[in-house]
């Protein structure tokens, strides 16, 4: 296991790296505590411009840290337009409608796609540790579950 140390020269490379380290005030939270379920996450104050990357040491689903540093940081470098999308939707669709439910879902879904992407790509790059996670992949059904259930296409 990576100590906090190291986790926290990584985060000071990457703020420097993704050029964040003068648009925002960031601190990176070591979080050990068992409700917290996911591996990395933001707190943000947008009118401040200071942010919070909150780090899972206690149980991380993933198994590459920086990787999680380098996602979570992708978001915040995204943040803006990820805003301006949401406000978009919100603005062009009725809150708790289908039509709004559906096309913000995708929207998240092609936003996390979009932002690992990006983590996958610096990370190849400019990484210490070049090793993608799998670790999501073992809570994944596999290619013949996805099929269960499924009524055969007569």
């Amino acid at each position: 296991m990576i100590s906090q140390e190291e986790l926290q020269l990584l985060f000071d490379k990457w703020i420097d790296t993704l050029r964040l380290k003068n648009q925002w005030d960031i601190r990176l939270e070591f979080v050990r505590d068992p409700a917290f379920h996911k591996t990395g996450d933001f707190k943000i104050d947008c009118d401040d411009r200071k942010a919070l990357l909150m780090l899972n040491l206690l149980n991380p689903k993933q198994e590459n840290l920086e990787e999680v540093i380098v996602h979570e940081l992708m978001h915040l470098k995204l943040y803006p337009l990820d805003q301006l999308t949401e406000g978009l939707i919100d603005a062009h669709y009725e809150r708790e409608t289908l039509a709004h439910d559906a096309i913000y879902t995708q929207f998240m879904i092609m936003l996390e796609q979009t932002v690992e992407e990006l983590a996958k790509c610096y990370l190849g790059a400019f990484g210490e540790n070049k090793n993608l996670s799998f670790g999501r992949c073992r809570t994944m059904k596999s290619f013949n579950e996805l099929y269960d259930g499924l009524k055969p296409i007569e």
